[in-house]
């Protein structure tokens, strides 16, 4: 549907108010049948039931694993050098 050929401003007073009388009668409406079917309708509302928290295990046993014995520690990394990178990354090339 086209809804820039609507103009609603070449549309006499008395249209333009049933229009809106209109919209607020559906509005009014929609909004009553949402109070009854949340606040007065009979259907019961659902039973709140907690959620048991999942028990953790941990399996320590991975970190006997003999390749982890090959592992070695640094000290510190030593910083880059030389130049690296573009001064401006979002300039084109």
């Amino acid at each position: 549907m086209d809804f820039s050929s609507i103009n609603i401003t070449n549309i006499s007073p008395k249209k333009r108010q049933r229009y809106m009388i209109f919209i607020l009668i559906v509005v009014v409406i929609g909004i009553g049948f949402m109070v009854w079917y949340y606040f007065l309708s009979e259907t019961p509302a659902p039973a709140f039931e907690p959620i048991r928290p999942i028990e953790i295990r941990i399996n320590f046993s991975v970190l006997e694993n003999s390749l982890l014995d090959e592992l070695q520690l640094y000290d510190s990394i030593s910083p880059f050098e030389g130049d690296f990178g573009r001064e401006n990354p979002f300039i084109p090339y």
